[in-house]
C-alpha cells in the first residue's frame, strides 16, 4: 500500500478548518480507497458519516419524497453498520430518520425536514459531525440533487446559527461546482453552481515514484525478489505518470501472471525490465473498466476526439486553458494533464491505448496497414525485429501510394501512417509508446520494445541540412541515455531534390539509419 499519511494531514487541515470540498478525480484514482482512510483517520475525534450514492437508483431521484426516503435509509443503514458510530449519535433522531426511510414516499419528507434532523444530529453529536458522500456524480443531472446540494451550502452558511457539519467532503468523476445542469425540460443546459462554498482541494492524489517505492520495499521485504527497487519505481511512474490504477494493475500483473509464465518462472524473473514490459503489454491489450470507460467518454463527448487526434498525430501545441470547454472537460476525465501551460496526453498508457484505437478505427480500410500485414514475417529475423527493414519498405510503401501528396497532407499524416504501419509488425509481441520528451509539431520519437530490445525511430518533417544534423545530434543524445548504439531516423522531405531512401550515418559513436520520403 502507498502511505497516505501526508496526504491524510492536509485533508485533516481542511476538515478541522470546518471547510466543505470535492474531490473531483478521473475514475479509479483512488478517491474510495482516500476516503476509507480518511473516516478511519478522523474517527477518533470526529463523528464519521460515509455514505456512497452509488447504491441508490434513477427512481430514489424522482422526486423530492422519494430522494428524502433514500437518503434517510442510506445514512441510517451506515450509522447501523458501525456501532461506535450509532453510539455517538442522538439514538431520537436516528430513530426519527428511521421512520422517515420506512414511510418511503408515501410519508411525503421534504429536504427541510431531513435537514432538520440533520441539524439537531449534528446539534447532539457527541464530537463534532464529517459528512463524506461518495460517487456524488451518479445523481448529478438532476433539479433533486440541486436542492440537496443548495440544502447543505445553506447550512455551512448559517453555521454561526445553526449546528451543522464541521466538513462535508464530495466525491465524484465530475466536478460539480462547474456541471451543465439541465433544470427543467426544454430550458438550455446552463451553469449554476449550488455548490459555491466548496473550498479547493489541491492535493496531489497520484504517486510519485518515492510512493511507488515505498510500495515495493514492502513487498520485497515480504517475497524477496532482489528487484533494482528504484529502478522498478522509476520504470513504472514513468509508464503510468502515478495514475493510482494503473500502478497497481502493473504490479499486480507481475506479482500474479507474469511470474507464472514458462518464460520467466519466478517472481525474481517477474521483476525486471522485461517482466515490467510483458506487463505492460497485456495492459495494453487486455479488456479493461478504465480504457472502456476512456471509449466511452470519446464516443458520448466526439469534441474530445478532435483535440486528442491533433496531439497525437499532428503534434499541434494547445496551450492549457480551464475554461475551454474540451480542454477541462478532458482534464476532468483525466484524458490530459497540464505540462507547463501545455496539455498532454495523461501518462503513456493512455497515450499508446488511444493511438491504438485511432489506428484501429481506420486499419480496416487502410491500404497502410494492409501493406505491413501482408508482408509482416519478413521482419522477424531469428526472433528479432529487422527495423532498418521495417523503414526501407515503409519508404517504398509511402513512396508507391502517397508521393505528390500536399506538404499539410503528410504534416498531419505522416506519424499515423507509421504507426499504421508498425503496428500489425510488432502487434502481440510488443508494444510502443511516444517519447515524451520529444513531442511536438517538428518531431517525436517512437520507442518500440520488442522481445527484450529497444528501438528507438525519430520522425520528423525535413527543415533543412543544419535542421537535419541537430536531430542526428539529439538522436544520439536519447540513444545514450537509452543505452542503445543504434537509432533510426524517418524524415518526410519537401525538397523536391530529395533523395528518397535509406543511408546510415555516424553521430558521435551512434549509428543512425536514416530513412527520407
Amino acid at each position: 500500500m502507498v502511505n497516505l499519511d501526508e496526504r491524510l494531514k492536509k485533508i485533516r487541515v481542511m476538515v478541522d478548518a470546518g471547510q466543505y470540498f470535492v474531490v473531483n478525480r478521473a475514475r479509479q484514482y483512488g478517491k474510495t480507497t482516500m476516503l476509507w482512510a480518511l473516516s478511519q483517520y478522523l474517527q477518533k475525534d470526529y463523528v464519521v458519516i460515509s455514505l456512497s450514492f452509488q447504491g441508490l437508483s434513477s427512481a430514489d431521484f424522482q422526486d423530492e419524497y422519494a430522494f428524502t426516503a433514500a437518503f434517510a435509509d442510506l445514512f441510517v443503514q451506515t450509522v447501523s453498520n458501525s456501532t461506535d458510530t450509532a453510539d455517538r449519535l442522538d439514538s431520537d433522531t436516528v430513530h426519527a430518520l428511521e421512520n422517515i426511510a420506512e414511510s418511503g414516499t408515501e410519508g411525503q419528507y421534504s429536504l427541510r425536514i431531513l435537514f432538520n434532523h440533520m441539524k439537531k444530529l449534528c446539534k447532539n453529536a457527541a464530537a463534532p459531525v464529517v459528512l463524506i458522500i461518495d460517487e456524488v456524480d451518479s445523481a448529478s443531472n438532476n433539479q433533486i440533487f440541486m436542492d440537496f446540494l443548495a440544502k447543505l451550502r445553506d447550512m455551512y452558511l448559517n453555521r454561526k446559527v445553526f449546528p451543522t457539519f464541521r466538513s462535508v467532503i464530495l466525491a465524484g468523476v465530475y466536478d460539480i461546482k462547474n456541471l451543465k445542469f439541465k433544470i427543467r425540460p426544454g430550458e438550455q443546459h446552463r451553469q449554476n453552481s449550488p455548490w459555491n462554498v466548496a473550498a479547493d482541494f489541491d492535493i496531489d492524489m497520484s504517486f510519485s515514484v518515492s510512493d511507488i517505492e515505498g510500495m515495493l520495499v514492502q513487498y520485497e521485504e515480504d517475497y524477496h525478489t532482489g528487484m533494482d527497487i528504484f529502478y522498478m519505481a522509476q520504470q513504472i511512474f514513468d509508464y503510468t505518470s502515478g495514475y493510482p490504477y494503473l500502478v497497481s494493475r502493473i504490479c499486480k500483473l507481475m506479482d500474479e501472471r507474469i511470474c507464472e509464465m514458462p518464460e520467466f518462472g519466478s517472481r525474481k524473473k517477474a521483476w525486471t525490465e522485461n517482466g515490467l514490459l510483458e506487463s505492460v503489454k497485456i495492459l495494453l491489450k487486455e479488456p479493461d473498466t478504465l480504457f472502456d470507460d476512456m471509449f466511452k467518454k470519446l464516443n458520448d463527448f466526439p469534441e474530445l476526439v478532435k483535440v486528442l487526434h491533433a496531439v497525437l498525430f499532428t503534434g499541434a501545441i494547445f496551450p492549457y486553458n480551464p475554461d475551454n470547454y474540451e480542454i477541462s472537460t478532458a482534464s476532468m476525465f483525466g484524458f490530459i494533464k497540464d505540462e507547463n501551460g501545455v496539455i498532454r496526453v495523461a501518462n503513456r498508457l493512455f497515450e499508446t491505448r488511444l493511438y491504438n484505437w485511432f489506428t484501429s478505427n481506420e486499419a480496416v480500410n487502410s491500404v497502410t496497414y494492409k501493406a505491413a500485414l501482408k508482408d509482416k514475417n519478413q521482419f522477424i529475423q531469428d526472433g528479432k525485429l529487422n527495423m532498418e527493414l521495417v523503414l526501407q519498405k515503409f519508404v517504398e510503401h509511402f513512396t508507391d501510394v502517397y508521393y505528390g501528396n500536399s506538404e499539410k497532407f503528410v504534416e498531419e499524416n505522416g506519424r499515423r501512417l507509421f504507426l499504421l504501419y508498425l503496428r500489425p509488425i510488432i502487434n502481440g509481441t510488443g508494444n510502443y509508446y511516444i517519447e515524451a520528451r520529444t513531442r511536438d509539431m517538428g518531431r517525436t520519437d517512437v520507442v518500440v520494445d520488442y522481445r527484450g530490445e529497444q528501438y528507438v525511430i525519430e520522425l520528423k518533417i525535413y527543415h533543412g541540412s543544419e535542421y537535419n544534423r541537430r536531430g542526428e545530434q539529439q538522436l544520439s543524445d536519447y540513444l545514450e541515455s537509452y543505452h542503445l548504439e543504434k537509432g533510426y531516423m524517418l524524415s518526410f522531405n519537401f525538397n523536391k531534390k530529395k533523395t528518397v531512401g535509406i543511408k546510415t550515418v555516424y553521430c558521435n559513436g551512434k549509428t543512425i539509419v536514416e530513412a527520407v520520403v
